[in-house]
Parts: C-alpha cells; sequence; structure tokens
C-alpha cells in the first residue's frame, strides 16, 4: 500500500455509494510498502484512517493489513462484488491484483492505465479519469444495482481471460515451436488424471444439478432424468474401473432419480424443479430420448450387478421391467438406440425379442435413406450420431445378425468421414445439421457439443473392443484430445482446476458454464481409456 493506489478517491466516493446501497463494504487489502515505510512509515495509512473518520464511514471500511498469500487474495477477489482500481500513476504499466481480479471474474471499475485500457474494452468492465470519486461513485451505484450487469461483466471477464490460462498458454507456445521446428518437434497431450470433484458438486442428496453458471452448482436449473441417467452411468464405469467405495452413494442416488421419474405405466418424466417437484416442460417436450437413455443406465448397471449390492440390481431390474412394455411403442431413432444399448448391457435372453424389432426398425430407415454415397439412417446428419451405428453393433453382439454389424460398420465409416478432417474431430454443428443432398459439409464453426464428442468416443470404443483394429483407437485418441485443445480455438474444454467441462465450443470462444451434461459426457469419455491396454496407449501415441 502507498499514496499512489489512491484508496482517498473510493473514500471520497463512499457517502454517495452509501446513500443508494447501505450495506455496502470496502475492503483496504495489503501492507504498507517496506521502501515506503522507511521512509515516512505509515504516514498514507493514518491519512487513509482520518479521511474515514472524517466522512464518518467507520462501519464501511475493513483494514486488512496483511499482504495475503495468493491462495487468501482469490478467496477474497471471488467473493467480491465489484474490484475497484483506482491509481493515479498515469505510467503504470500493468497491475497483478488488476489481473487476479479480472481472472476471478470480478466487474472492475478502473482508472486508465494502459493496461486497464488494452483489456477493459468490449464491455469487460469500466473505465473512470484518474482521481474522479463522482464518476466512481455513479460506476458502483450502476453495478450495485443491476445484478444483471454484474453477471454480464464477470462472464466476459472470464471469457476474456480464459485463453490466457497456463493450459491455453502452453498449447500456444507448443504450437509455435513445432511451427518452427521443421517436423523436430511435436505437440503431445497428456491424459488428465480422472476427476469426480465437479460431479459431487453438482450432485445434492436428490441427484445431479443440470446448469452450472461457470463451476457454481444453479440449484435454481432443477435436475433432469437425462442428466442423472448418463451420471449413473458413468459413475457404474467408475466403480467398475476402481471399486471406490464412495461410488455407491452417487450410484445410489442416480438410481432414485430413475425410480422417481418413473410413472405408473413404466414410462419416464424428464424435468425436475429444485423443489423437486415434476415440470410443465415434461407435457410440452418429446421425451422418448430421456427414456431411452433411463434403459441404457439400468442395462449398465445391471451389466456390473456382480460387483454391486443386490439391493441395487433388484431395485434397477424392477424399474425396468415396469417400462418393458411402453418401450414397443417408441420410434425415436436415437431413443431407440439407447434402450437396444440397454437391452444388450442388461443381457437377458427375455428382451432380445424388443431389442430386434428396435434393431430391425434402425436397418428400415438404414435401407430406406441409403443412396449412392449417403450411408446414414436419415436424411440429415444431427446430435448423438454415433450412438446409432453402435447400438447396431450392440444388436449384432447380441443376436449375430449380420445385417446388423454390415450397417453398424458401413454408417459408422460414413459417418468418420464426415466428422474427422485430417485426423482432427470437429463434430456436427449444433449451428446447421448436414443435409443430406448437400455436396459439401458446411464451413460451419462453433456449435460444437462435448456430448457429441463423447458419444464418438464411445462408439469407437466399441468398435475397437469388437474388431481390435488400431485405427478406432488412434481415433479416439484424435477425438479426445479435443477436450484438451486440439481443436479450432486451441484452447481447453476440460478445466482440470475444477473436474468440470464446459458447456461447449463456439466460434470465437469456449462456454465456460459448466453443466451436467458436458462434465458427465466428458468423464464418460475418458473412462474409455482406462480399459485400453497401456501397450495399445503407446502404440497410439496417447501417452507423452
Amino acid at each position: 500500500m502507498g499514496s499512489g493506489k489512491n484508496i482517498e478517491t473510493t473514500l471520497e466516493a463512499l457517502p454517495e455509494i452509501i446513500s443508494q446501497n447501505p450495506d455496502v463494504m470496502f475492503l483496504i487489502i495489503g501492507k504498507t510498502h517496506p521502501t515506503i515505510i522507511k521512509s515516512e512509515g505509515e504516514k498514507y495509512r493514518i491519512f487513509l484512517k482520518e479521511t474515514i473518520q472524517r466522512l464518518n464511514l467507520e462501519k464501511h471500511t475493513f483494514f486488512i493489513n496483511q499482504y495475503l498469500p495468493l491462495d487468501e487474495l482469490l478467496d477474497y477477489l471471488q467473493l467480491t462484488n465489484i474490484y475497484l482500481f483506482t491509481s493515479k500513476d498515469r505510467n503504470q504499466a500493468v497491475s497483478g491484483t488488476f489481473s487476479y481480479a479480472i481472472s476471478c471474474g470480478c466487474p472492475i471499475v478502473s482508472t486508465p492505465i494502459p493496461h486497464a485500457l488494452e483489456v477493459l474494452k468490449e464491455d469487460t468492465g469500466i473505465i473512470i479519469d484518474f482521481e474522479a470519486p463522482d464518476q466512481l461513485a455513479a460506476a458502483v451505484n450502476l453495478l450495485l444495482k443491476n445484478e444483471n450487469i454484474q453477471e454480464k461483466l464477470r462472464l466476459k471477464s472470464l471469457e476474456k481471460m480464459a485463453p490466457t490460462a497456463w493450459e491455453n498458454s502452453s498449447i500456444l507456445h507448443a504450437l509455435l515451436f513445432q511451427q518452427h521446428g521443421k517436423d523436430t518437434i511435436k505437440l503431445n497431450y497428456t491424459f488428465p488424471a480422472i476427476n469426480l470433484s465437479h460431479l459431487k458438486n453438482m450432485t445434492t442428496d436428490f441427484g445431479m444439478i443440470q446448469f452450472s453458471k461457470i463451476n457454481k452448482p444453479d440449484i435454481d436449473s432443477g435436475y433432469t432424468l437425462d442428466d442423472n441417467a448418463r451420471a449413473l452411468i458413468a459413475v457404474c464405469r467408475h466403480y467398475e474401473l476402481y471399486r471406490d467405495e464412495s461410488d455407491l452413494a452417487l450410484i445410489s442416488t442416480y438410481l432414485n432419480v430413475i425410480k422417481f421419474c418413473q410413472q405408473p405405466h413404466g414410462n419416464f418424466l424428464n424435468y425436475v424443479d429444485q423443489h423437486r417437484k415434476f415440470t410443465q416442460q415434461n407435457y410440452e417436450t418429446n421425451l422418448e430420448d430421456s427414456n431411452g437413455r433411463a434403459i441404457w443406465a439400468l442395462g449398465y448397471l445391471l451389466s456390473i450387478k456382480e460387483i454391486l449390492p443386490h439391493q441395487y440390481s433388484e431395485e434397477a431390474e424392477l424399474i425396468l421391467k415396469k417400462s418393458i412394455f411402453s418401450l414397443e411403442n417408441i420410434y425415436s431413432t436415437r431413443a431407440m438406440a439407447f434402450i437396444i444399448k440397454g437391452l444388450y448391457y442388461q443381457n437377458s435372453e427375455k428382451n432380445i425379442p424388443l431389442l430386434k424389432k428396435l434393431a430391425n426398425r434402425l436397418v428400415k430407415m438404414y435401407q430406406h435413406e441409403k443412396h449412392n454415397d449417403w450411408h446414414w439412417f436419415e436424411s440429415y446428419l444431427t446430435y448423438g450420431n454415433s450412438l446409432l451405428p453402435e447400438a447396431l453393433l450392440c444388436a449384432w453382439i447380441s443376436t449375430k445378425e449380420e445385417v446388423y454389424q454390415q450397417i453398424a460398420s458401413e454408417s459408422f465409416q460414413f459417418l468418420l468421414s464426415k466428422i474427422f478432417i485430417k485426423g482432427d474431430i470437429r463434430v456436427i454443428s449444433n449451428k446447421g445439421w448436414l443435409q443430406k443432398d448437400t455436396v459439401k459439409i458446411p464451413e460451419t464453426i462453433g456449435g460444437e457439443q462435448p456430448i457429441d464428442v463423447a458419444y464418438t468416443i464411445l462408439a469407437l470404443s466399441a468398435f475397437y473392443r469388437v474388431f481390435k483394429d488400431e485405427k478406432y483407437l488412434q481415433l479416439m485418441k484424435n477425438a479426445f484430445i479435443w477436450f484438451l485443445g486440439k481443436n479450432h480455438l486451441n484452447q481447453i474444454i476440460y478445466n482440470p482446476a475444477t473436474g468440470g467441462c464446459y458447456d461447449g465450443l463456439e466460434e470465437k470462444n469456449v462456454n465456460l458454464n459448466q453443466g451436467a451434461e458436458s462434465t458427465v459426457s466428458y468423464l464418460m469419455a475418458r473412462l474409455c481409456f482406462s480399459k485400453v491396454p497401456v501397450k495399445s496407449l503407446l502404440n497410439a501415441d496417447h501417452l507423452t
């Protein structure tokens, strides 16, 4: 702390701020700089305290007379509504605390030092003149009375700083070295350790919350059967691999959501609000896909019933049995595929006729749409595409009907030819589906969803397990490193600090919210690689 910080500007602005925001508290954090102590002692701090007394601000100011360790400073900044930077030094180039503040998503009001002018453009903060308490008061009051503006600045700040995260910075440096290395340097991506922290953070005693604001669970968004079904699969897979006893409570929680959503006739509702009541959206939306996901999850749990407490498999069997009669009337393409996967994992002879009935419907769809160079089930490629050939592969394993294997392989090769470009994955964008009569793949950039990349990895994993073809393993790796920065922005989609996954890759930025769908999708994809032998991973260049 020193007089150059010009903290008195804020003190002079506080009476006007307090008049509109009587609960405001201004924190002054820091020790007086050692060189200043030597030359003038605590003269500046004494001046500030006298100013506080003169303006009767004792109840609205608080000194933290420490040089805080970084982790404590970041804690304060994350609890801060507004960060004020009031330096009067026209020549100050940068500020470390300013950088920390914007990286924490703090709305910032700042004097126009060069650093602020560069970073706070494009609606990421508010610039005021030097030594201008009236402007500062007006800016703070504007922000405090409008939480929407605060949230907008917070999100803009985080989006602005996300590309400068260490992981993203390291990728750009490595690409630069690779560019000038004349083929002697190659960028490799190391697989992160498996981390369930964000999944657990998003899970209440009822289930997994649907959305998050950045990494904070948004309970107002409620819950969905979709997310909890996917979460059940991911945690079952994790328990299958690691026998982590803490997984059992999560499995129970997610299974209970599926049971909660089942209706008297065996079908399922999808949307549950924060008060655990079904919402109107259930009656305005086609829920066939959600019903299919529930069957997939129940089937996967039953596939590992030998290692689970008996009551889990008993409950899953009862739920699935109750649903069987409602499943025959489902015709949604992806819903049928989810159900086929669930019945495949259940591995029950009595449900094979239903599996075949649904698989035959997919076969008829494929035969109807197949034409010249179009080898697909529909007249367009949309979302969750990899699910369809994977489902027919599962049907072939269960029945040995050769037509299922033939169409599974043919359609999957067609899909891979559309979503892998020079070895890199670019899934079909939600900004523009690929139509049957389209001669050229649309040049749409952005709108890529983690769930589509994850479904591709799940399908590739299934084809690799069945056919032992190393090309599938290499494509799995190529797809997975999309999460680690091998995408058109060269930015991470998986957040190793939280264990969450960002919600999407857009044209110019990453959607930094870390909701249930994207986080669980990443985990499902990551857990695929734990089943691959280390030798195969090395051969496929998976490890640095």
